[in-house]
């Protein structure tokens, strides 16, 4: 069956919204902590009643979940709050497209931090798409404003946080694997509610200490801007569920190479909604880094 075709372009679409509210919050009203908290805050209640119901429908318990359990899924929540974070206040430097084409090299560094910690072999037309997956970064790395060589720009904010974003996506990603396979035991689909409502528990109480203690009063602002906010964690958890689902239908690599529709989908939202331009550079490098980020992809 196909049907693993329009929900991994639905999950793709949730995505795109969730970022385009998270990027509307951040430039009027919260910080990155704020825009980022709010995703984990109005989705948590409803993916913890979903599970609740799932439980009650039929008739199992909650696992036990162990040690190594929590230091995986620890891990991978702190990353993605990072990461996330990253993303957020990277739309206050570059646009809205190039912020989610930067978030998306976690593709492609996925690849070597599986290599680094997990032993996982990359082959020659892996190493080829990474290589191509360079060039498109350093294209990007360079804002149509600023003059100079282009190995002066690696460094600069806007590229140190889609980089940073996408390793920090990378660790999570491999740590949630980690955490998923403690309950290996468990369908599938039952194993990745379990995890997903465990994270995104741990992500809320964190994000609640670090704005209680850091971001005085960004908690209220949260609350007041919850007309916007409670769309974030809605399409949050709309994305979540539907990554899952195509994954239990499909082959990751299928699902990760048709949810790279979400760059197109972020070029058009941010033409068409934030009104932004985009250069020929841009669309040279983002063109650049779905060549590569297709070609790892289907290398895996």
């Amino acid at each position: 069956m196909l049907t693993w075709i329009p929900v991994s372009i639905a999950a793709a679409s949730f995505q795109t919204v969730r970022f385009m509210l998270q990027k509307v919050l951040s430039s009027v009203t919260l910080s990155p902590g704020g825009a980022t908290f709010a995703r984990f805050a109005y989705s948590a209640p409803i993916i913890l009643a979903a599970l609740a119901a799932y439980l009650m429908a039929t008739g199992q318990s909650l696992p036990h979940l162990g040690l190594m359990f929590w230091v995986f899924a620890t891990i991978g929540g702190t990353a993605q709050i990072l990461a996330t974070v990253c993303v957020v206040a990277l739309f206050k430097q570059r646009n809205f497209a190039v912020g989610i084409t930067f978030k998306k090299t976690e593709v492609i560094q996925t690849a070597l931090v599986g290599l680094v910690v997990l032993g996982d072999g990359i082959s020659p037309w892996g190493w080829a798409a990474i290589l191509i997956g360079l060039s498109a970064v350093l294209v990007l790395s360079k804002t149509p404003e600023v003059k100079g060589a282009w190995w002066q720009h690696l460094t600069n904010k806007a590229s140190l946080l889609g980089l940073g974003s996408g390793v920090l996506f990378a660790f999570s990603a491999v740590s949630y694997r980690g955490a998923s396979l403690q309950l290996s035991d468990l369908d599938p689909v039952f194993r990745a509610g379990v995890t997903l409502a465990s994270v995104v528990s741990l992500q809320t109480v964190l994000m609640l200490i670090w704005l209680a203690l850091k971001e005085k009063g960004e908690i209220t602002r949260v609350w007041q801007a919850r007309r916007v906010a409670v769309w974030v964690g809605l399409t949050s958890m709309g994305g979540s569920f539907c990554w899952f689902w195509a994954f239990t239908l499909q082959n990751a690599a299928y699902v990760k190479a048709l949810g790279q529709i979400e760059l197109v989908l972020s070029l058009l939202a941010s033409v068409l909604f934030f009104r932004e331009k985009i250069t020929v550079r841009e669309i040279t490098g983002m063109g650049l880094l779905i060549l590569s980020i297709l070609a790892l992809v289907l290398a895996i």
